[in-house]
């Protein structure tokens, strides 16, 4: 068994990815190709939002709209203290202080009342200048930009949506990457929508915002590529890997983002009774980037990993330490305001195998290794 099955979905797709890499090599037109193109035109329309400028990897994304926000020494940007390090890695790339916010324990993201203690928190020591808020859609499910978005504009915070994993969740009809001022995603392989080595993606309303994210994108160029007006990145999506995008992005559409959702209610339905499982609030749709229970304490959670592991079944633990205990951040001031919620899930989350080609049998063969290990 697979904790995410790449191989399953390359023969359920071989031969339109087949058809699409062999196209692109014919072409030799390898870097920003016409697949390229496509594939940002076909994003935009399906988010919702006017722009979508592919890049090299959902890094780079959160990384270049900072830069186009000239966020930098001095500013305040407030980051959820349970997710993936590039969140606030790029904040401190920038130069700027990434400020640790705890998290909802039921959904896994920001928790808004914690991100207005934060900011009033930074407001009062007087050191920082809060100037933008990254808010990231863990799991696969949005934030709650309807609480979130809100304090952004009473504190005058540029909002940038993380939907690295929540690419294809919904909040209310919309479409995660439409919920900032800019949205970032990721084509990692592991990721909601992969591609076949790593990418990104910036989606933005705003014409001036898009226009910077692509020159940045391609070191900083003008009118054309030999006029640099900026300092930039090389951070182009490979058009081999816009070309496996493409036949991926229609099947996710298609039939990945249902499959996936039944293959967590089928979960739901057998662990519900015996564990803390994943919460989806009315209105939200989640893409299910990680299916994520929470055990009682670490001792459970491990031993429980070490039972699945004995039947040759995957397991991750999304993520053993928060934000603000990373080595890297260790030379930071102290952290403006406890995070304990985000402390207690690191003791306590497990992921189980989640992906669109999961079969009844293999959940069921996870549940029962469950359901025995929490008997004993």
């Amino acid at each position: 068994m697979q904790f995410r099955d790449l191989r399953r979905q390359y023969e359920a797709l071989k031969p339109a990815i087949d058809s699409a890499l062999h196209e692109t090599v014919l072409s030799s037109a390898f870097i920003m190709g016409q697949p390229v193109k496509r594939l940002e035109e076909a994003l935009a329309e399906y988010v919702g939002v006017k722009h979508c400028i592919t890049c090299a990897s959902g890094t780079d994304a959160l990384d270049i709209a900072l830069k186009v926000w000239k966020i930098g020494p001095g500013d305040a940007v407030f980051v959820p203290d349970f997710t993936f390090f590039a969140s606030a890695e790029v904040v401190a790339l920038e130069g700027a202080e990434p400020v640790f916010v705890d998290i909802d324990p039921d959904t896994f993201n920001m928790d808004a009342s914690s991100l207005e203690a934060a900011v009033e928190a930074v407001l009062r020591e007087g050191r920082l200048t809060p100037r933008a808020v990254i808010a990231v859609d863990l799991f696969g499910l949005p934030a709650d930009y309807r609480a979130i978005r809100p304090l952004a504009q009473k504190y005058g915070l540029y909002l940038l949506e993380d939907a690295a994993q929540g690419f294809g969740g919904r909040l209310q009809g919309r479409r995660a990457c439409s919920f900032g001022d800019i949205g970032a995603t990721s084509f990692f392989p592991a990721k909601p929508l992969g591609c076949y080595g790593d990418g990104g993606a910036i989606f933005t309303d705003n014409d001036e915002w898009a226009a910077v994210a692509d020159s940045i994108r391609v070191h900083g160029k003008g009118s054309f590529k030999y006029d640099n007006v900026r300092i930039g990145l090389n951070s182009r999506l490979d058009t081999l890997q816009a070309a496996v995008l493409l036949p991926k992005f229609d099947a996710f559409k298609r039939y990945e983002l249902e499959q996936v959702n039944r293959c967590a209610a089928a979960y739901q339905a057998r662990l519900a009774d015996l564990l803390k499982t994943p919460d989806v609030p009315q209105g939200f749709f989640s893409s299910w980037a990680q299916y994520t229970v929470q055990l009682t304490d670490r001792t459970v959670r491990d031993r429980l990993q070490a039972a699945l592991k004995e039947k040759q079944i995957p397991s991750m633990v999304y993520y053993p330490k928060p934000m603000h205990l990373q080595t890297a951040f260790q030379s930071l001031l102290p952290g403006i305001l406890p995070c304990p919620v985000a402390e207690r899930l690191c003791e306590t989350v497990l992921s189980l195998p989640m992906h669109p080609y999961l079969t009844i049998e293999e959940i069921d063969e996870v549940c029962d290794v469950v359901r025995q290990t929490l008997a004993r």
